[in-house]
């Protein structure tokens, strides 16, 4: 199948030209793919992340289809290395006008089997990390310019089973966005986030395929009846860090089909393909580059995962 050409965005072409913008966890999934749009639209991205070959990979494909993209390598659990790495992004572009806060990770296991390491682990990346970035940018450029910030949290509402770790880090996060709003604004800083729910995305890869089924059988649980895109919640980050937004400061954008609204007692009635096919309602595809997880391809769902 030939890949098109360009990001189909909803967004005016040229949007965020001369715009600086880093993009944590750039190298695969969401970041990736919100990468692609906000180069599309005219930003200069730069990718963070810890694997240089991913984001090199990634570099690659935006320049292959017309725009600019540069990375660093860098923990951001790892306070020196996030000062230094903003610094050094600053020093060749001047500003940082934007920061998606989108990197993290996470891994299936009940609150009881959960070590501190694991803890420490999963709460460094879904919340320290993103506060050292979101403090970093605002410290070495924001605070003298202005820009805005969005934190990439998660689908939190009623709790996390399985995942307790994730959950109270991206709590955390959600209120941690909150203050930084309240505090920054002077700056002309605004700062808000993103929860997505079930999105189908290259993130799912990393969970084991035992989990096969669980993850495919999630989207039963969502009343719009499916998995939202990577693109679509592409869209809610970029429209947050649009002038449309301006006036928008502390709050979360939820990208969840309204699966939080689903309670025990009701009766989930779940629309069928027609209802599903609505334009009101139909999945939003706008990355050329975007593919499925391994576990929706036939190969997998045919087998005994």
């Amino acid at each position: 199948m030939t890949t098109p050409a360009h990001y189909r965005s909803v967004f005016a072409p040229g949007l965020f030209k001369q715009k600086v913008v880093l993009i944590t966890g750039g190298g695969s999934g969401i970041g990736r793919c919100t990468a692609h749009e906000l180069a599309a639209l005219g930003a200069h991205v730069v990718l963070i992340g810890r694997k240089l070959d991913k984001l090199h990979d990634v570099a690659g494909e935006i320049a292959a289809d017309g725009g600019r993209a540069t990375f660093h390598a860098c923990d951001i659990r790892d306070e020196e290395a996030v000062q230094n790495t903003v610094q050094a992004i600053v020093l060749v572009h001047g500003r940082i006008d934007a920061l998606v806060n989108n990197a993290g990770g996470q891994f299936i296991a009940p609150l009881e089997a959960i070590s501190a390491k694991g803890w420490d682990a999963v709460v460094g990346t879904n919340l320290t990390g993103g506060f050292l970035m979101a403090r970093e940018c605002y410290r070495q450029s924001m605070q003298q310019h202005g820009g805005a910030i969005v934190n990439i949290v998660a689908d939190i509402w009623g709790s996390m089973p399985s995942m307790g770790h994730s959950g109270a880090a991206r709590a955390g996060m959600v209120s941690f966005t909150e203050t930084a709003a309240a505090e920054w604004a002077y700056a002309g800083v605004r700062v808000n986030a993103v929860a997505p729910g079930y999105i189908a995305s290259s993130g799912m890869d990393h969970y084991p395929p035992e989990a096969g089924t669980m993850l495919r059988e999630m989207r039963n649980t969502v009343p719009a009846g499916r998995f939202g895109t990577e693109a679509e919640t592409s869209a809610a980050i970029v429209f947050l860090l649009s002038p449309a937004a301006s006036f928008i400061s502390g709050d979360v954008l939820r990208v969840d089909g309204a699966r939080p609204q689903a309670r025990m007692g009701w009766p989930l009635q779940l629309p069928d393909a027609a209802a599903q096919e609505r334009s009101s309602v139909a999945p939003f595809e706008g990355f050329h580059r975007g593919r499925a997880p391994r576990l929706f391809t036939p190969a997998e769902t045919s087998g005994k995962a």
